[in-house]
């Protein structure tokens, strides 16, 4: 596959994609802005050190990961509080009848709760569209990590979609006779 030749305009049209990845990670708000400024600043600043990128998506989700995770490490593992729900940019694509709204809000309510590790790779994966190999790339892990955190995290929703958290069968205490 051909790479994509850099440039502002390529740049751009990744910033939709890395705003929704960047609101995962940092929890939405000023933090997840400021991720997308200091990814999107990395980039240019490689413009003319990378003249083509085999999938520039993929090399700005590295990019804004590396610098989400360097700025965990500085902060001592800070953590971000902030809903996914709130006026933060994520929308359906179509207007939701009451009951779609509802179970939208479920669904973001559900996906919020997950781990962080679950998140990121059901974001980069269900939304993105990016491929285990990608997704492995992007997080600096290995590929059936990826689809094990994605198989879990996905079967968590399911559950907490379909009206709460059933017991899981491994860990439940079995009455000895």
């Amino acid at each position: 596959m051909a790479g994509e030749r850099l440039s502002l305009d390529v740049l751009a049209d990744h910033i939709p994609a890395l705003r929704r990845y960047a609101h995962v990670l940092a929890r939405g708000g000023r933090d997840a802005d400021d991720l997308v400024q200091e990814a999107l600043l990395r980039a240019v600043d490689r413009l003319q050190v990378r003249a083509d990128v085999v999938n520039m998506k993929s090399w700005l989700f590295t990019i804004m990961h590396n610098v989400f995770v360097s700025r965990l490490r500085k902060a001592h593992v800070r953590r971000f509080d902030i809903s996914l729900e709130g006026d933060n940019g994520f929308q359906p694509g179509t207007p939701a009848t009451q009951e779609e709204a509802l179970r939208w809000r479920d669904l973001m309510r559900s996906f919020e709760t997950l781990p962080d590790d679950q998140r990121q790779v059901l974001l980069l994966v269900a939304v993105e569209g990016l491929g285990y190999a990608e997704v492995a790339a992007v997080l600096d892990i290995p590929i059936g990590t990826v689809m094990s955190r994605l198989s879990r995290g996905r079967e968590k929703l399911r559950q907490m979609m379909d009206g709460g958290d059933r017991p899981d069968t491994r860990t439940e205490l079995r009455r000895v006779k």
